[in-house]
């Protein structure tokens, strides 16, 4: 019995390790960027230390750069958008802003006009994407943003715990999480040891950073510094419960994120399947719906198809959103 010879092609062998060392060469670039953007965040406020003439400026620097004035209170005072650019970290640059709206705008504007044809329908769905999609690209940064600091802020209280008791001062602590530690958390405490060195207490400092985060872990950190300023105790002791209790805080979160999973996983699938289902039979073939998508009756049927599959979503929504 006579087995086949196994043959292997050498252009297969060439692509594959072309694929493998372009695949490996975007990690490396990619880790690479996301160190340096990290290093330069955490940098900042080192580098404005080098540029200014005294702590004053820095503070002023730092609040105008989070959008804060010199008394440390919001120029922003829109409300929930106020709430979701300080979440989301983002510097504070309006002119920037409104530029990248306008870019928005148009890009949304011409692609519109490009698909429909129809001027009207592009003017109305320009502002609307001008508008829509830097809200969402902000709620991806605040999510992002708020999924950082839960992770390292342990962490940053071990590090001041160590700190204290090597015999540091808390000043000296706190900007220790400055210096050391990544954004988005060494950000904020270099910003709130600059404070506390400018004159704030630690309890004021604390309660700005999280009016800065607005981030559950954190005001629970405030809580606890205000309490222990006014009743006192060992701040050391209370850093290490706290460190603890917020580490089993995230674990429980990622507990409950896998129990929900199923439940996620679902309402995509049910949410994606008929527009997959609607995409294939529109290019298989483009008469079952061209022919009769012009009728009223069709018109309602799916608008009550897609009324019911968003009652669906909100439905799964509710059950699968667990909150601690």
């Amino acid at each position: 019995m006579n087995l086949p010879a196994f043959q292997i092609d050498a252009r297969a062998i060439i692509l594959l390790m072309v694929f493998a060392a372009v695949f490996t060469a975007g990690q490396a670039i990619s880790g690479l960027v996301r160190m340096g953007v990290s290093k330069r965040v955490v940098n900042r406020r080192l580098q404005l230390a080098e540029g200014t003439a005294s702590l004053s400026d820095l503070v002023g620097e730092l609040r105008r750069d989070r959008g804060l004035n010199e008394k440390g209170e919001r120029i922003l005072r829109w409300g929930w958008l106020s709430d979701l650019v300080f979440m989301a970290g983002i510097p504070f640059q309006p002119r920037r802003w409104i530029m990248i709206v306008l870019a928005v705008m148009a890009a949304g504007a011409a692609a519109v006009l490009f698909v429909t044809h129809k001027p009207l329908i592009a003017a109305v769905a320009g502002p609307i994407v001008g508008v829509i999609g830097p809200i969402l690209y902000l709620k991806f940064l605040a999510a992002k943003r708020a999924k950082g600091l839960g992770e390292q802020l342990p962490n940053a209280l071990e590090v001041i715990v160590r700190s204290l008791e090597a015999g540091h001062p808390v000043p000296t602590a706190v900007s220790l999480v400055g210096r050391e530690m990544p954004d988005p958390i060494g950000s904020e405490f270099g910003m709130a040891a600059d404070e506390i060195a400018f004159g704030a207490t630690l309890e004021q400092a604390v309660a700005r950073i999280a009016d800065r985060c607005r981030h559950p872990d954190i005001d629970l950190f405030a809580a606890n510094i205000r309490l222990q300023e006014k009743s006192g105790g060992n701040l050391t002791g209370l850093l290490k419960t706290l460190a603890r209790t917020v580490r089993e805080r995230q674990k429980m979160r990622l507990k409950i994120r896998a129990a929900a999973a199923e439940g996620r996983t679902s309402a995509i699938i049910l949410t994606s399947a008929p527009f997959c289902v609607f995409v294939m039979l529109w290019v298989m073939s483009p008469h079952f719906y061209g022919d009769v998508i012009g009728q009223r009756p069709i018109q309602m049927g799916l608008a009550m198809l897609g009324g019911w599959m968003f009652i669906g979503n909100m439905i799964m929504r509710r059950m699968i959103d667990m909150r601690i």
